[in-house]
């Protein structure tokens, strides 16, 4: 078996279908590698993964959107394709077998937290209260 792993950015936001009856997630990630040619010019250089997530576990969905820091694993395939004019082409897809947010473009302006930020402020997610609003005694545990 070969397993791939990669960090990148989404491409563009998360499509969840249904094939079969089994839930996919879809979507793209990518890394740009910066280096230096033989002549010292400073080139860009971006790989794109197309991604299939077959998961029962689609909340994760919302939160897959374009820009978002993503580390995928799973399985890599190479598709190979000739287009209309006649071109060889190939794509890098990869069946996700574990997906986890790392961060979002929003994060890159001063915060370097490695939680996943939501990146649309209207977005109606609970936030964890604060130290000091914890109002009850420590050691009555619920259980």
């Amino acid at each position: 078996m070969i397993k791939l792993t990669a960090i990148g950015n989404l491409g563009r936001d998360a499509v969840m279908n249904t094939v079969s009856g089994k839930n996919v997630i879809n979507f793209t990630v990518a890394h740009t590698e910066r280096y230096k040619d033989a002549q010292g010019n400073q080139k860009d250089k971006t790989i794109w993964v197309d991604c299939a997530y077959w998961t029962e576990r689609t909340g994760i969905a919302p939160y897959l959107k374009k820009g978002t820091q993503v580390y995928v694993e799973g399985q890599p395939d190479v598709r190979t394709y000739t287009t209309k004019e006649g071109v060889n082409g190939a794509t890098l897809s990869l069946r996700v077998s574990s997906v986890q947010l790392l961060g979002s473009r929003s994060n890159e302006s001063g915060n370097s937290g490695g939680g996943y930020q939501p990146s649309s402020a209207g977005s109606a997610q609970p936030s964890a209260p604060a130290a000091s609003d914890i109002t009850e005694a420590f050691d009555d545990l619920p259980f």
